[in-house]
């Protein structure tokens, strides 16, 4: 029997719609985007995690000048957080880190050159986060070998850099001393005129790079000008309206805050090197080694202190000076020009905070814009312990906190030894109030 038209449709139909499906299946396996590689989809799952952090770890690794790759850096954190870099061909690297805390960031001696060390601060460090959303954590390098010290040796070793840093905290702490004892005022704001030098020094040898000796000029005589300008502009002003001592230092606070913050919208929160800042260690004599840095370093600040001490001592203004700090009321009754003296208090004081800054930017090493903020409460304890308004007692208790601060750190941890500062200084004032060179006054 032939088959009937109505017989043979459903099977027409049935293949028109198989037909149909399979040219849908082509034109998707076409118009569909190639399959992406293993690799090329890590790149994206890494790319994904980066874009998860806001917060960056950077740092740099140079050997002389020189940039070391693949050096490994781990950084590790709370609740388990681990991150492992190594360093690019510029001796750079970078870790993305999850919150603002404090984290430990290490370095890989073995993965380091034959003969090439950690130089300064340790191969461990502790870092955390300022205002900005970046921190830097550079390591120097030097050539040697790694070798332990007696204690003997290090407390010698510990001692000499004490006293490099008990010199330089001295000219920061004696301008302090004098603008207290012409004006009574306790400027917070002195740290500010320590970052205004080195961050001075900063822009004219490295962002301009003019010669180095032309810089520190640039920068001693700008300092000078800061003081001149502080206290024309502001100062004197307000002790003609005869504001009080506790709003004066209230300003002072306020006047901190300003300087420091806008240093930083300058600047950014990067610790910035000078020329030559990571020079390692070339001077051996037994158990201490310094570079040409910290004998220069030294050698400024005993000359710097010599030529103030002559001022103080020989100087008609300078003898004016001290009778102004010992009773400004009774040197205004014997001729002299009160405000002319705490004028150029300020301008001497701005002057030795520049070349302290400086100082401290080769000791620590690096140029921030809080460092002189680093230094304000051990300027204070400096100058507590050694009398409030006396320059030679503030020349005292620098060199005792310089002293103490680096020598405790053979029992202390870094991170505690500005507090060991402060315990001596409790110390030593509850048995002498008035400080190791000041005067007893009765109350009443």
């Amino acid at each position: 029997m032939e088959p009937t038209l109505s017989a043979t449709r459903p099977w027409s139909g049935r293949i028109l719609a198989i037909l149909g499906i399979l040219f849908a299946a082509l034109t998707l396996a076409v118009m569909a985007p190639a399959p992406a590689s293993a690799e090329e989809s890590q790149d994206d799952l890494v790319e994904e995690v980066e874009e998860e952090y806001t917060l960056f770890f950077r740092g740099n690794v140079q050997y002389e000048g020189e940039p070391l790759a693949d050096v490994v850096i781990t950084i590790e954190g709370p609740g388990g957080f681990s991150s492992t870099v190594q360093t690019d061909a510029d001796g750079r690297w970078e870790v993305g880190v999850p919150e603002k805390v404090v984290y430990t960031v290490t370095l890989d001696e073995e993965t380091l050159p034959e003969g090439v060390i950690v130089a300064e601060g340790g191969a461990t460090r502790e870092a955390e986060f300022g205002q900005t959303s970046n921190a830097s954590v550079n390591f120097f390098l030097g050539e040697g070998q790694r070798v332990t010290q007696n204690i003997w040796s290090q407390v010698l070793d510990r001692a000499v850099t004490g006293l490099n840093f008990g010199l330089l905290l001295a000219l920061a702490s004696i301008g302090l001393s004098l603008i207290f004892g012409t004006t009574g005022l306790s400027n917070f704001a002195h740290a500010e005129m320590v970052t205004f030098g080195a961050l001075i020094m900063l822009t004219f040898s490295v962002y301009l790079g003019w010669p180095v000796w032309i810089a520190i000029i640039l920068s001693l005589v700008l300092s000078a000008a800061l003081g001149w300008v502080l206290d024309a502009g502001l100062w004197k002003p307000l002790r003609r309206r005869g504001v009080a001592i506790v709003p004066l230092m209230i300003v002072s606070i306020g006047l901190s805050l300003a300087m420091r913050y806008t240093y930083q919208l300058f600047y950014g929160g990067t610790t910035q090197q000078l020329p030559g800042a990571t020079i390692p260690p070339t001077i051996i004599l037994g158990p201490i080694s310094l570079s040409w840095i910290d004998v220069l370093s030294m050698g400024v600040s005993v000359v710097a202190l010599l030529a103030f001490g002559y001022f103080l001592t020989r100087t008609r203004i300078g003898k004016a000076t001290r009778a102004v700090s010992d009773n400004p009321s009774l040197a205004s009754a014997s001729g002299i020009d009160v405000d002319r003296v705490i004028r150029i208090v300020w301008i001497l004081g701005a002057l030795l905070a520049g070349i302290s800054g400086i100082l401290f930017a080769y000791y620590r090493p690096g140029v921030s814009w809080d460092m002189g903020f680093q230094l304000l409460l051990l300027i204070f304890a400096a100058v507590t312990l050694g009398g409030l308004g006396t320059a030679f007692g503030a020349l005292v208790g620098s060199l005792i906190v310089g002293l103490f601060v680096e020598l405790s750190t053979l029992w202390l941890p870094s991170d505690l030894k500005y507090v060991g500062a402060l315990v001596v200084l409790i110390l030593v004032l509850l048995f002498r109030p008035q400080g190791i060179l000041g005067r007893r006054e009765r109350i009443g």
